[in-house]
């Protein structure tokens, strides 16, 4: 497991987090529980924008990822480091809106946005919109008509470039449902299109190639296409967009077979293939984006579960039952992920169990960690899970009608349950009264 500096041992070997006791969080929110260090984001959110601001200078910015973890209580912090954001939909962008986030430093995106979801975002002033497809321009120079606005455009480009990692999260190829596709000619023939219509102002080219990636070549290929585009828009249309955004994907340690690229490396050969892109098609350095998102939250969560049972299968395994899994956490479901799981009691203690951590819904896939490496477990035990902070809550659900955690900010000691405006049913709150919840509400139906 990937450690950092406000992960420590109390005097009984218990796990804190920013100084806090997990027993403690466990005892007075209930479990499952979402637990995000907030020192840890706001750490990541710095080394992103130091590393940008060092290799490109002061035209750039770092984008996060709404769709890892959008939450209220994200955006002050975002503001507060200097950091952008993208949105995929009406629900994230109202968040972001709602949390009091500058519009004018939000992007977008999604491959299907509706007219409502255009025009919310035309209505409230955002920064641009990443566009997808020949309708969406359409659609966005009727608004701009009528609204007498020309509205900032940047392009989702399919590059071509295989980034490596599970099919169901790589999207830079040809064959996929997102942008338009360079190898065929759509991409610049969406340049043209752009280009033509006046309420539409072609500010930049965007790509996404996948996520959880671990090498920086992709990158660069992509960042040579994008350029080589760039240089074709500029050499037909006689002006060149400003912006080359390059999106994320960079990966995270889920297990000890993981070798993310730190951050700094992969920014600064981001720039070292920025600047010969533009050395080799005649350009000017463009003002370059990035969009991180499980890289800036993923490490700063931990999923918090109490063991139920204990099943020891003779010969075939042994099954550790928690009382969240698919609802919580998808991705094993999804993608076969692996994560690194602890006894809270006894966090850095060996790891001296083999099992397969499974959750409490009616279906066999319905894992959290299989075959995971864990410190003896019983009945009531605390199990923690790490790097739990991208696509868990984001992605969680009420299957089974199981309700959804809180997701508690751990700062310096303190924590707090920031996501205010909840409904609870009677039964939602008899849960949280007999886990001495007095402040806690459960969220079924609304984002928080």
């Amino acid at each position: 497991m990937e450690t950092y500096q406000s992960f420590t041992s109390n005097d009984q070997g218990g796990l804190q987090i920013a100084g806090v006791d997990v027993a403690q969080l466990a005892k007075e929110y209930g479990t499952p529980l979402y637990l995000m260090d907030e020192d840890q984001v706001r750490h990541a959110c710095r080394r992103y924008r130091a590393a940008m601001e060092q290799n490109f200078g002061p035209r750039c910015h770092v984008s996060y990822a709404s769709k890892a973890l959008c939450i209220k209580a994200m955006y002050p912090i975002l503001a507060q480091e200097g950091l952008w954001a993208d949105v995929v939909s009406g629900g994230e962008l109202y968040t972001a809106l709602a949390a009091g986030f500058d519009p004018a430093k939000l992007q977008f995106h999604g491959n299907n946005k509706t007219e409502a979801e255009l025009r919310y975002g035309v209505e409230s002033g955002i920064g641009g919109f990443i566009a997808d497809n020949r309708e969406e321009l359409l659609a966005l120079e009727q608004l701009g008509a009528e609204y007498g606005k020309t509205l900032r455009v940047s392009l989702r480009v399919k590059p071509g470039v295989d980034a490596h990692t599970h099919e169901f999260i790589s999207t830079g190829n040809i064959d996929s449902k997102f942008g338009f596709s360079y190898e065929n000619g759509e991409a610049m023939a969406a340049a043209r299109l752009a280009g033509s219509l006046p309420h539409l102002e072609l500010w930049g080219l965007h790509c996404h190639i996948g996520s959880q990636i671990f090498l920086t070549e992709p990158y660069g290929l992509a960042a040579d296409v994008m350029l080589r585009l760039m240089a074709q828009i500029k050499e037909e249309l006689g002006q060149a967009p400003q912006c080359l955004n390059l999106g994320g994907g960079f990966g995270i340690a889920y297990g000890p077979e993981d070798r993310p690229v730190p951050m700094e490396e992969m920014v600064a050969q981001l720039a070292k293939a920025v600047e010969r892109g533009c050395r080799k098609y005649g350009l000017e350095q463009p003002y370059v984006a990035i969009e991180p998102g499980r890289s800036i939250v993923g490490p700063a969560g931990v999923t918090v579960y109490t063991v139920g049972s204990v099943k020891h299968i003779a010969g075939v395994r042994t099954y550790v039952a928690v009382d969240g899994g698919m609802p919580d956490n998808p991705r094993y479901a999804l993608y076969g992920a692996t994560y690194q799981a602890a006894r809270a009691a006894s966090w850095q203690a060996p790891k001296t169990m083999e099992a397969t951590i499974a959750g409490k819904c009616c279906e066999s896939g319905d894992l959290v960690v299989k075959d995971a490496q864990i410190q003896p477990v019983e009945k009531g035990d605390l199990l923690c899970v790490f790097s739990t902070g991208a696509y868990n809550y984001s992605m969680a659900s009420n299957y089974n009608r199981i309700p959804r955690p809180p997701v508690v900010f751990l700062r310096q000691g303190k924590h707090a349950w920031p996501c205010a405006g909840r409904l609870m049913s009677s039964w939602c709150r008899m849960i949280c009264n007999t886990a001495n919840q007095k402040t806690v509400g459960v969220d079924l139906y609304f984002i928080r």
